[in-house]
């Protein structure tokens, strides 16, 4: 085959999986589940052992052919699994960014000994289910593997958990978060040293290999990755002053994603794995102030490469094998032991660390999901021979299994209210301010403006979550966790530092407050609301689209501004158009308070964004006699349209109020719309009239 086919195709198959790992991740999303597992099933249902190897014209063999070869060991293509090798690097670099040492020094004594020994006592649980099912010695190389998967835990689950239940900050959820960050240390040693093992058979034609051999091996992986860890940490501004050398963040941010591929590809010529360099070389920078705004710049890659390695691993697993029963019982078997090793390896130490029974369970339970540490190593161990398709799609179901149960377990365990500790905890050093608003729209503006003013102070902001309002800034020690709500900003930080939060919060508002009053001085509202009725306005199909006789009244009953108001949200009401009635009469009150949107000619536009309604809609109401709206000509207004659309929309909103205008600026259309006969006649009046512009 050509380079150009090899190219084509691969290009093909990387734009299935990106619809695809999308389509099933957001669905996941909406029952409730991890992404990941969405992203998974992608990978399931369109991969070689299922719609991927169907027959389709110009590709006799399927788009996505089983790859199984003697040599060839994967049942994807080689290019293919060079790109998830590839988001692996990504994946773990931004898992060593994401890595808060502080929060690991916070309880590093009880984070240690909990995280070793849970993740030893699952590594050991894994490989006796291997030695039970291969009916093979403790350290063959099969049965190690199943010990390394099951050695991890997805922090990222665990974290989730315990944001929505608000116990980030408590003794438990640290010592879990930290407990997960040794047990991805544990993991990438344990499988450096594996690696070695199986390096070391592949190379014997006899019995296999000395103790004193893998004692060997295992103190040069641990001497390496200590050595290079280490050193990275302790030059760590240093490699941070350099890439600020390259002053556009988005050049230093790929920079350091480009240390991260170099430091992957030299550990892995000394035996190390390369994701072993990607989680060091983002380990490092996690102590720097470029942190944060690396994880925003790459996120767009990350969102890209990541969700094609999850997929790509779910395109691996043999669905005939999975429900075959050998297969389930095995997985049954296996997916048991590792639960239990997670619960009595981390919750055993942890009442001896003064813990109580409650709090050892909920660590116990929190450190059951299996993630991304556990798939890289089922793709590992399924490149390099180790283990076949049948145990790899074993094991991937354990994976699936753990990630699906840890929440609600851990979700049980937080809902009882008794503390975890033996003793009273005493207060951390973080606190927080809350400051609010008279509406959304006011917070939108100071929270664009504290964060634009953190940056001239060079913090580096990162938006963490756009649609929740979650931000921090970093600068040096200092960081900043930014809430943005409704109608409240919640900034959290230590004691020390909220001075400054304050006299930031206060310089921002003072600012706002003065250029505001020079607004109103310098602008003159009520001759600028003059031009917005131009029939020159662009205006669209998509846009008219908007407006719908079942929502268009020929006869309004009331006669003053605020029952017109209201009884156009009631007829969205009545049509079931609405989330929260009152949420969008109060919206659309508080934004006429502000300016009238009755205009000239009889028209008026009342509108307003509101978080009362799911998706922009529009109503139209006809009043014969006339309604005082204080208009600009001070005469009656007849026809009122309005708009409602959800507070976060953008686009739409104010695109229509100016098409509008326009087509009313037409005397003559505008008589004919307010005199039709039915609704439908003056929903037509106006789409015709537009379109013949045209």
């Amino acid at each position: 085959m050509q380079i150009t086919d090899l190219v084509a195709k691969l290009v093909l198959q990387i734009g299935i999986i990106l619809f695809a790992a999308r389509l099933f991740g957001q669905l996941a999303k909406k029952i409730g589940i991890p992404s990941v597992l969405g992203e998974l099933l992608a990978g399931v249902i369109i991969g070689p052992y299922a719609l991927g190897g169907i027959t389709l014209p110009f590709f006799p063999e399927g788009i996505f052919p089983l790859a199984l070869t003697e040599t060839h060991t994967l049942a994807v293509s080689l290019e293919l699994y060079a790109f998830a090798t590839v988001a692996s690097i990504v994946l773990l670099f931004n898992t060593g960014l994401e890595t808060n040492l502080s929060l690991f020094l916070r309880y590093s004594v009880a984070g240690s000994v909990i995280g070793i020994s849970g993740a030893l006592l699952s590594f050991v649980a894994g490989t006796f289910c291997g030695v039970f099912i291969f009916n093979s010695s403790f350290f063959d190389p099969h049965c190690l593997f199943l010990g390394v998967i099951a050695c991890t835990t997805s922090v990222g689950i665990t974290a989730r958990t315990l944001s929505e239940r608000k116990k980030m900050d408590s003794p438990e959820g640290v010592t879990m978060l930290t407990a997960a960050v040794l047990d991805d240390v544990i993991w990438i040693i344990l499988l450096a040293v594996v690696l070695g093992i199986v390096s070391i058979m592949s190379g014997q034609t006899g019995n296999g290999f000395s103790a004193q051999s893998v004692i060997f091996l295992a103190l040069k992986v641990f001497g390496i990755w200590l050595g290079v860890t280490a050193l990275l940490l302790i030059c760590a501004k240093l490699l941070a002053s350099f890439l600020k050398i390259f002053k556009n963040t988005f050049d230093f941010s790929v920079l350091a994603l480009g240390l991260a591929l170099i430091l992957a590809g030299v550990l892995e010529t000394q035996g190390l794995a390369l994701i072993i360099g990607a989680y060091i070389a983002g380990l490092a920078l996690s102590k720097t102030d470029i942190a944060a705004i690396i994880q925003e710049r790459i996120y767009g890659l990350y969102g890209f490469f990541v969700p094609i390695f999850f997929t790509v691993m779910g395109m691996m697993v043999n669905i005939k094998a999975v429900i075959s029963a050998p297969i389930l019982i095995f997985s049954a078997i296996y997916t048991l032991a590792v639960i239990f090793a997670k619960i009595i390896g981390c919750g055993g130490p942890a009442l001896l660390l003064g813990f109580n029974r409650t709090g050892a369970l909920r660590i116990g339970t929190g450190m059951i999901p299996r993630g991304e540490g556990a798939l890289i190593t089922c793709g590992i161990g399924l490149s390099t021979g180790v283990l076949d398709v049948n145990h790899f799609s074993a094991a991937i179901l354990m994976i699936f299994l753990t990630i699906v149960a840890s929440p609600p377990l851990l979700g049980l365990a937080l809902k009882k209210p008794k503390q975890g500790t033996r003793k009273p905890v005493k207060d951390n050093d973080s606190i927080h301010e809350v400051w609010e608003f008279e509406n959304g729209e006011i917070t939108d503006l100071v929270m664009a403006n504290i964060l634009s003013e953190l940056r001239n102070e060079e913090f580096f902001v990162q938006t963490m979550n756009i649609d929740e309002g979650l931000s921090q800034a970093r600068k040096d020690n200092i960081t900043l966790f930014i809430t943005e709500e409704e109608k409240s900003i919640t900034i959290t930080t230590s004691k020390k530092d909220m001075p400054f939060v304050r006299n930031q919060v206060y310089e921002v508002i003072v600012e706002l407050s003065h250029n505001i009053e020079k607004l109103k001085n310098s602008a003159d509202t009520a001759e600028m609301k003059k031009d917005l009725l131009d029939t020159d306005a662009r205006t669209s199909k998509d846009l008219l689209a908007l407006i719908d006789a079942e929502l268009f009244t020929l006869d309004l009953k009331s006669e003053t501004k605020e029952d017109v108001i209201t009884e156009l949200v009631d007829i969205l009401y009545k049509a079931d158009k609405l989330s929260d009635r009152d949420a969008v009469l109060a919206d659309v009150l508080e934004r006429e308070k502000s300016m009238s949107t009755g205009m000239e000619f009889g028209i008026a536009l009342p509108h307003g964004k509101t978080d009362g309604i799911l998706e922009t809609t529009v109503v139209v109401g006809i009043s014969k006699a006339g309604i005082n709206f204080d208009s600009i000509d001070g005469e009656p207004s007849h026809l009122f349209i309005m708009i409602v659309s959800p507070r976060k929309s953008y686009g739409l909103h104010v695109q229509f109020l100016a098409a509008v205008g326009s087509i009313l600026g037409n005397e003559a259309l505008r008589e004919a719309v307010i005199n039709a006969p039915t609704p439908q006649d003056a929903v037509d009046l106006i789409r015709k009239k537009k379109v013949a512009e045209k």
